[in-house]
């Protein structure tokens, strides 16, 4: 039988405090701002750098379901969708990427159309073989939230995305935003999709 001492026991724990870690927020030095956008209720606080109409597109780095980093910058010259949603796995958010892709079918091989959430690649990969989403790229910014950083749209407190429809046209500038204003709706996909077309005319 093994005996064990309390002077040990009692150094041991000692040093296991010494080396203890407190919680740190990454992302407590964003700039933050209350916006529209409504959980229930409740105005939620933005955190991050707003992007603004004509402005050159902030580059940012995500993941794919496979780890595999992801920039803005691999898509250049191409128009460019981006469904922003909070969690994929929710009803909403899962209407959203499934109207979307099925969209992508009907437009130009040319276009770029990603969904950006904060889940895990896991996730998104599980929801996309489920629901048969093979048209679009179901990208994570679960790992750096630097898409959510860079585009102001993380939602303090919750580790979420504000729900955004984004286009970038083939100059790398920001041509469309459409903030939904409460979590629980869908986009105007009609409105968003016009826009898109509209945006490769004249890029054309």
């Amino acid at each position: 039988m093994t005996t064990f001492h309390r002077p040990l026991i009692t150094a041991l724990f000692a040093s296991v405090s010494i080396f203890s870690v407190q919680a740190i927020d990454l992302t407590a030095q964003l700039p933050s701002r209350l916006s529209d956008v409504r959980a229930g209720q409740q105005q939620v606080v933005l955190q991050g750098h707003p992007i603004d109409i004509g402005q050159q597109a902030p580059d940012f780095k995500v993941v794919d379901q496979q780890f595999k980093a992801v920039s803005l910058s691999d898509f250049q010259g191409k128009p460019i969708l981006i469904s922003v949603v909070p969690s994929i796995d929710t009803g909403t958010c899962s209407l959203q990427t499934k109207r979307f892709n099925d969209a992508v079918s009907e437009l130009p091989s040319e276009v770029v159309m990603l969904t950006i959430s904060t889940d895990l690649p896991f996730a998104q990969r599980r929801f996309c073989e489920q629901e048969e989403v093979e048209q679009l790229q179901v990208l994570s910014d679960a790992v750096w939230r630097d898409f959510g950083s860079n585009y102001g749209l993380l939602i303090k407190d919750m580790g979420l995305l504000a729900r955004t429809v984004i286009l970038i046209d083939t100059a790398g500038k920001i041509n469309y935003i459409q903030l939904v204003k409460s979590l629980a709706n869908e986009p105007d996909y009609d409105d968003a999709l016009t826009a898109l077309r509209t945006m490769i005319a004249n890029d054309s």
